[in-house]
């Protein structure tokens, strides 16, 4: 293990001045202190709550096993589940280990322009890439990960590199990572384990240079942390690089974090919260949230095993987006690319298919707020998002009423100022007040051809409260 490179007290104090903002910078002293109470009172960068969609990009080693889940490795040799040990049993030889997978992930037909233009067409305005995930494997050629990463096997490429020079030249998404802090079998953190974390060998040798030189090189805007391990965010040391992060990194005006950043952490510190995988409260919540899901609905990474049942339609993802965006959060979700940089027919029309939603639907999800109700009271699937500013309310519905006329229960119109358009189609259409409150509109008479999307539509409100 080559020695460690960190800025903050462990460096000589020469490096520690040339980290420093030069003599009469305008930036003055730093702002936020290595404790919660500084570095959660930190405004989240505006950009991120305006986004609202994201596309999860789960890919490493586990894709070439590419059986049950990204946790193939665990579940094999840990916890030694029947299926894993059978599939292992049945298909490779008897002495072949889980490093023996890392020559066989080739990225052979990987193409980050042509991930881009897909990453696009999705309509979503940030992506976040595994760069590490708990199997230790890094998707660039990291000085602190020797012979296990993408550089000096498998690809022999720096595939974050690659995906976030195509990202920024040819999208108009945001460039974030994901990086597990933990990796579950690696000596130094299981040393630490086995110390109860009163040794932190692991995190100052291989963790915490990793992140430095991550953020350094990348300058990643979305910095998705993930697997304490168990271990206190005293132990992660998360607190003095959060700090550094937020007043010195290259991406401290513009970087966005989530929660996870030790035991006890989540849902409570950071700068935004996940709170669980797949998390959908369906209510509105105090704090800005994301949920980040798969499409696959078993795994983050690709399954050869999926059945197509196994896959979200595109009518249950409209859904999700609907309910997440209504209720204040962002919507992170998921694909999982083949062992050989392939995304897989039924991923690229998932995502081709919510980029066409949005641009039909994108004025009800882009940079909008919630509004006082997050959905309907009268009718079931009708979610609300709004722009003050524009004297706006949206009202997303999942479902196009039989008899075309379509109950609310929750605007209060003004006869003569509100106005009530479907986007897509543009000419207003006729409503009437409701007898207690809300109205009734009287929907488009279209054929499914005319219809301007499939699988949800959204009315814009004018002048209602």
């Amino acid at each position: 293990m080559r020695s460690p490179k960190l800025p903050g007290p462990a460096l000589p104090l020469l490096i520690l001045l040339l980290l420093l903002p030069p003599p009469g910078s305008a930036r003055g002293p730093a702002p936020f202190d290595p404790t919660w109470e500084s570095l959660d009172a930190r405004q989240l960068p505006a950009w991120f709550d305006k986004a609202k969609f994201g596309i999860f990009i789960h890919w490493g080693v586990f894709s070439v096993p590419s059986f049950g889940s990204e946790w193939f490795w665990w579940y094999w040799q840990q916890e030694k589940i029947p299926a894993y040990v059978d599939f292992m049993k049945n298909n490779y030889p008897p002495d072949f280990t889980y490093e023996d997978f890392g020559p066989l992930f080739t990225a052979k037909f990987f193409d980050a322009n042509q991930w881009a233009d897909i990453l696009q067409a999705s309509g979503a305005k940030y992506v976040v890439l595994t760069s590490k995930h708990h199997e230790g494997f890094t998707l660039w050629g990291s000085e602190y990960s020797w012979n296990w990463n993408a550089v000096d096997m498998g690809p022999k490429r720096d595939i974050v590199k690659e995906l976030a020079g195509a990202v920024r030249n040819r999208t108009d998404l945001r460039f974030g990572l994901y990086y597990s802090l933990f990796e579950w079998f690696h000596p130094l953190f299981l040393e630490d384990e086995s110390s109860l974390f009163q040794k932190q060998q692991y995190p100052v040798s291989k963790m915490l240079p990793e992140l430095y030189e991550l953020v350094n090189k990348y300058q990643p805007e979305v910095l998705w942390s993930d697997g304490d391990g168990g271990a206190p965010d005293t132990y992660w040391k998360s607190l003095d690089f959060l700090a550094w992060l937020y007043n010195e990194s290259p991406v401290r005006d513009t970087v966005v974090t989530n929660d996870r950043w030790g035991a006890g952490s989540i849902c409570k510190h950071g700068g935004y919260y996940t709170c669980s995988d797949r998390y959908n409260p369906g209510h509105l919540l105090p704090h800005k949230w994301e949920n980040c899901m798969t499409i696959d609905k078993f795994s983050w990474g690709y399954r050869r095993n999926a059945e197509i049942s196994d896959y979200l339609t595109i009518e249950e993802l409209v859904k999700q987006l609907v309910q997440t965006v209504s209720c204040g959060g962002n919507l992170l979700m998921n694909i999982g690319p083949t062992q050989d940089g392939t995304i897989s027919a039924i991923f690229k029309e998932r995502l081709r298919q919510m980029g066409i939603w949005l641009k039909v639907n994108g004025d009800a999800i882009y940079e909008t707020n919630a509004w006082r109700s997050q959905n309907d009271t009268v009718t079931p699937d009708v979610w609300y998002t709004s722009k003050p500013k524009d004297k706006l309310v949206y009202a997303m519905f999942l479902k196009w009423p039989i008899s075309g006329q379509l109950f609310l229960g929750q605007p209060k119109a003004t006869l003569g100022a509100t106005e009530v358009k479907l986007l897509g189609h543009g000419q207003p259409l006729h409503w009437t007040p409701l007898r207690e409150n809300g109205i009734k509109v009287d929907l488009p008479q279209l054929t499914i051809h005319q219809m301007p999307c499939q699988w949800g539509w959204a009315l814009a409100l004018s002048n209602v409260t």
